[in-house]
């Protein structure tokens, strides 16, 4: 569901560099800031980055990029 917000300026502003490096749209990347938020504050003893590479890995296993580990 979609839903209409009213957003600071600034952080509509500095989401514009982020959203162009990842080839997002601005909304977008304010909704992955908002994914990544909930997750870290869901497991405040992770780091951020393992945080990041769980949600890549989910999507690239959804998008069937993922291999099986095979243990040598």
């Amino acid at each position: 569901m979609a839903i209409a917000l009213k957003l600071s300026d600034s952080l509509v502003e500095d989401a514009k560099p982020y959203a162009a490096a990842e080839h997002r749209s601005v909304p977008k990347q304010i909704e992955f800031w908002a994914r990544i938020g909930k997750a870290v504050t869901d497991n405040p003893d992770m780091p951020v980055r393992l945080i990041q590479d769980i949600m890549l890995a989910r999507e690239e296993a959804k998008a069937g990029l993922a291999a099986p580990y095979e243990f040598g």
